[in-house]
C-alpha cells in the first residue's frame, strides 16, 4: 500500500466518504464511528457519512461527541427509510434532520427491489440479533408517491440535507427526484447504480440533468474487496456521466472487509493509471461529496 507522502494520499487529502457502515449496528462492523473517524486521518478525511440500514446514526454521534471532538476528520449522520425505523417516517425524519442529520436515504433493505434481488440477504453479513423486517413501499393504488413521502421530502428541503434513492429502482428514483426538486431539494444522489439499483448509464444521465449525481463504491472496485469488479469498468461510469456529477464513496465498515481509507487508495491508485486525471479524481472525492453534505455553504 503507498505511503503516508506518496502522490495518491495527496489528491486524495481532504476526501469525504458519503457512505461509511462504521457501527454501533446489528450488523458486526469492523469499527465504529469514532473509530472510523480517527483512521480517516490516516488520508486527512475531510468528513464522513455513516450509515446504517436500520437506525438514525445522528443519536450515536451525539453519544461519541467527546471522541469525535479528538479528530480532524468530521462524522455525520442521516436516516435510512427501513421498516425498522417506520418507513417513510415524517417524524423520524424530522428529529433525525433537526438533530443535525445530513442524509435521508428511501428504502434500501426495506424496497421490493432490493427483496427482489436477494430475498434471503444473500451476499451482506448476518446480523448478530434478530432484526424484524418488512418491506416499505413509496406508492399509492395509482402509482403516485404516497403523502409521508412528500411530507419527507419537504423536510429534506427545509434541511438542506442530501436526498439518496436508496435501493429503489431506477424509475422510482426519478419519480422521487422528480418531485424532490418541485419541493425544493437541491441535492440528491443516486447509490451505486449497478447494484442492485439496476440503472443503466442513459437512466442515471437523465437524473444527472435534474441535478442529481452518481455515487460509485470503492468496496465494490478494490481488489481487495468483496467484489473485485474492474476499475476499467468504473472509469466508463465516470466517463459517460462526466467528473462533475459523479461521487466515490466506500460502502465499507463491516467486519472483515478493508477499510476505507485503503479502499479509496487502491481505487483511486488505479483510476490514476487507467488516465483518469487528479484534478478529476479530487473532483470526486473531494469537491462533489463536500457540496452534497453542504459543507461549504
Amino acid at each position: 500500500m503507498p505511503g503516508p507522502s506518496s502522490a495518491i494520499t495527496t489528491v486524495l487529502r481532504g476526501a469525504i466518504d458519503l457512505h461509511c457502515h462504521s457501527g454501533p449496528n446489528p450488523f458486526p462492523r469492523r469499527f465504529d464511528h469514532a473509530d472510523a473517524a480517527f483512521d480517516g486521518e490516516r488520508l486527512g478525511m475531510r468528513a464522513i457519512l455513516v450509515k446504517s440500514h436500520h437506525h438514525n446514526t445522528v443519536m450515536d454521534l451525539l453519544a461519541m461527541g467527546d471522541r469525535l471532538a479528538k479528530s480532524s476528520t468530521r462524522v455525520f449522520g442521516g436516516i435510512a427509510l427501513n421498516s425498522q425505523v417506520g418507513g417513510i417516517n415524517p417524524f423520524a425524519v424530522a428529529m433525525c434532520l433537526r438533530m443535525g442529520g445530513k442524509a435521508v436515504w428511501f428504502p434500501t433493505f426495506s424496497s421490493g427491489r432490493h427483496i427482489e434481488c436477494h430475498p434471503e440477504g444473500g451476499g451482506f453479513p448476518t446480523a448478530t440479533v434478530d432484526v424484524p423486517s418488512a418491506r416499505v413501499d413509496v406508492h399509492d393504488d395509482a402509482g403516485g408517491l404516497i403523502p409521508e413521502v412528500h411530507e419527507v421530502l419537504d423536510l429534506i428541503a427545509e434541511s438542506g440535507a442530501m436526498l439518496s434513492g436508496g435501493h429503489l429502482p431506477p424509475e422510482t428514483i426519478a419519480q422521487l427526484f422528480d418531485e424532490g426538486r418541485r419541493r425544493g431539494v437541491t441535492r440528491m444522489v443516486i447509490n451505486h447504480p449497478n447494484f442492485v439499483i439496476g440503472a443503466e448509464p442513459e437512466q442515471c444521465l437523465e437524473l444527472v440533468r435534474g441535478g442529481a449525481y452518481v455515487e460509485h463504491e470503492v468496496g465494490m472496485y478494490d481488489p481487495e474487496g468483496y467484489r473485485k469488479w474492474d476499475p476499467k469498468d468504473l472509469l466508463t461510469w465516470i466517463e459517460k456521466i462526466g467528473p462533475e456529477h459523479t461521487v466515490l464513496a466506500s460502502d465499507l465498515g463491516q467486519a472483515n472487509r478493508p477499510l476505507p481509507v485503503d479502499a479509496f487508495i487502491r481505487v483511486g491508485s488505479a483510476l490514476l493509471d487507467l488516465g483518469l486525471s487528479e484534478q478529476a479524481l479530487r473532483q470526486i472525492t473531494c469537491v462533489n461529496p463536500a457540496h452534497l453534505l453542504g459543507l461549504d455553504d
